[in-house]
């Protein structure tokens, strides 16, 4: 059976599924592809050559089974594959939706060149999708009753959630704080909903709060408790809040009133997709306005268009260097493109004054350490960018948790990000985790994602050590 389905990338064309027009999807904020049906499906994972070395589950952070789950696609054992998919992921309908596959699975996928790498991203969002609507995807059904034991889990996003759902099948007490009104972090407040609509994030926290997890929202450490009063009260703590500090544009007239940091837009306008009444709404929205948005990465990419949807009367993104050294999705700035954006390629703001930004004009010099050409001044060019609304989309870097969280023995690298053991992943703090953004960086969901099942493990041994350390010590005294 599946010799008649499998290696068909010679005679199946590579096709994703269908996006919606420019026109159409410009005007709403639904997810701007439509789903696989199951026959396109079944086809495209019949494209896969089977290899014997998956470059694609190797450049998988999450070392995802893909070969196995796409024969099973293809042969139409949609239950089983959706089960191998679910095996190494805690979220793969969110990772099909938001992973850059062409960075990652599919742009290590070695099928030959000419014929298109199978499209895995989209086969998995359709495995998953299906497997919610078939009622494939199970309650969590702790393997045993730890619930004397308790986990503190700072942080609601990727990595918080991937590690809660991992503890609480072990098994323990586990309690989430995050400072803002719903779960999810950045899946729910940082990522548009033209790339995941809001409902897929919420049903995954909803199985978390239906199988025994506990949500403690609008909950800031370091306001409502301390690093030490949350280690007292439970027997480890997690701390996964990612990275929210905004870097800034170091040009005269950066905080000014026309700028804007991008999380602070992206929020606004997620909150109004919930139905959210913002007392300062009119500041956060693009409706006719000029737009520049200052940066060349995916947050860069989410602002330009959902400030097309907004309604803006012109969306331009100003970034230092050329499209072939941009760090953003290639899909993405392809999308924003045909939504109407304009591109900025070589030009770093200079001046941002109330009506534009003085743009100074880059060309790309030698290569640094990195590899990348780096951008050098253009001396003679220089030119102005009307603007009403100038949104800082440069990335992001942790926040001063120790101090924040009133903990000046938490100990932190140079760049802010909390030092572990990175056997253990434990803090210099006895009982202390972390995992995800606030300890590699900025980075990818997927990442978070491994991270946080790599430390609910690591947990899972250090919890079960204190028990049998407890054992012994009360077998000693008798």
């Amino acid at each position: 059976m599946a010799a008649t389905k499998l290696l068909k990338f010679v005679e199946r064309t590579q096709a994703y599924p269908a996006k919606r027009s420019a026109d159409e999807r410009a005007h709403d904020f639904l997810e701007i592809s439509r789903p696989y049906i199951l026959a396109k499906a079944e086809e495209q994972a019949g494209r896969c050559s089977q290899c014997g070395v998956p470059f694609c589950q190797v450049h998988c952070p999450l070392q995802n089974n893909i070969p196995d789950w796409l024969k099973l696609t293809a042969e139409g054992r949609l239950q089983e594959a959706y089960e191998v998919s679910a095996a190494t992921n805690a979220m793969p309908e969110i990772c099909g939706r938001i992973c850059p596959q062409d960075r990652l699975c599919e742009g290590n996928c070695v099928i030959e060149p000419g014929f298109g790498s199978v499209t895995i991203g989209s086969v998995e969002k359709f495995l998953t999708d299906n497997a919610w609507e078939q009622g494939w995807v199970k309650p969590l059904q702790p393997v045993a009753d730890r619930s004397g034991q308790s986990v503190a889990i700072i942080g609601a996003g990727p990595a918080g959630l991937t590690a809660a759902e991992a503890l609480r099948v072990k098994g323990y007490d586990v309690h989430v704080y995050d400072r803002h009104d719903r779960a999810g972090g950045l899946l729910t407040y940082g990522i548009p909903g033209f790339k995941l609509e809001k409902p897929v994030v919420m049903r995954r926290v909803e199985r978390l709060r239906e199988g025994g997890v506990h949500f403690h929202q609008d909950f800031a450490v370091g306001r409502d408790a301390s690093l030490a009063d949350l280690r007292a009260k439970h027997d480890a703590v997690l701390i996964a809040t990612g990275v929210y500090k905004a870097r800034q544009v170091e040009v005269p007239g950066a905080d000014g009133p026309t700028t804007m940091e991008a999380l602070d837009y992206l929020i606004a306008a997620n909150k109004a997709g919930f139905g959210d009444a913002l007392p300062d709404a009119a500041t956060f929205d693009a409706t006719g306005k000029h737009i520049v948005v200052i940066g060349g990465g995916d947050t860069a990419m989410d602002c330009v268009r959902t400030a097309i949807r907004q309604g803006a009367a012109s969306v331009k993104c100003l970034y230092r260097r050329d499209r072939a050294n941009m760090p953003g999705s290639a899909r993405e700035v392809a999308n924003a493109e045909e939504e109407g954006v304009e591109f900025v390629w070589l030009a770093a703001p200079a001046q941002i004054t109330p009506v534009g930004v003085v743009a100074q004009g880059m060309r790309l010099g030698q290569p640094g350490p990195d590899g990348r050409r780096s951008p050098e001044p253009d001396a003679d060019n220089r030119f102005t960018l009307q603007a009403d609304l100038v949104i800082k989309a440069l990335g992001f870097d942790a926040e001063d948790l120790p101090t924040l969280f009133g903990a000046p023995q938490l100990p932190v690298t140079r760049w802010g990000t909390v030092r572990i053991d990175h056997k253990t992943m434990m803090t210099g703090v006895d009982g202390v985790f972390a995992a995800g953004d606030i300890v590699r960086g900025a980075s990818l969901v997927v990442w978070a994602v491994r991270d946080g099942r790599d430390v609910a493990a690591q947990m899972h041994q250090y919890l079960r050590a204190r028990v049998t350390a407890a054992a012994a010590a009360a077998a000693a005294a008798a």
